[in-house]
């Protein structure tokens, strides 16, 4: 069986986020949660929060036991940019793009 669980619209870029995702995939639980609480990225909070959800998920409504669990897949999809702009010399603008994420994670017994 599996769970899931979302994070949507995290203010954090992707490709900063899909760092710290592909720590994590493939492992048991408790390897995920060690690995997340000891890696030195501001991103590892929030997927270490979602993971604690998802497995939430599966103990409370598919009755799944927690230490028989994996992380079966995790991904990170863009979201929408906050487009914002910077004063430049000469009159000029530069243009600031805030990149926002998406993240989800399916966790598995196995079965």
């Amino acid at each position: 069986m599996e769970a899931t669980a979302k994070l949507s619209m995290i203010r954090i870029s992707p490709r900063k986020v899909r760092l710290v995702a592909d720590s994590i995939r493939t492992k048991k639980i408790s390897e995920a949660v060690a690995i997340l609480q000891n890696q030195d990225k501001r991103s590892s909070e929030p997927v270490l929060k979602l993971l604690n959800s998802a497995v939430a998920n599966a103990v409370n409504n598919n009755g799944m036991e927690a230490d028989q669990l994996f992380v079966k897949t995790i991904f990170v999809n863009e979201g929408p940019t906050l487009k914002r702009f910077r004063p430049r010399a000469h009159g000029r603008a530069y243009e600031i793009l805030k990149r926002t994420s998406h993240i989800t994670i399916i966790v598995s017994d196995g079965r």
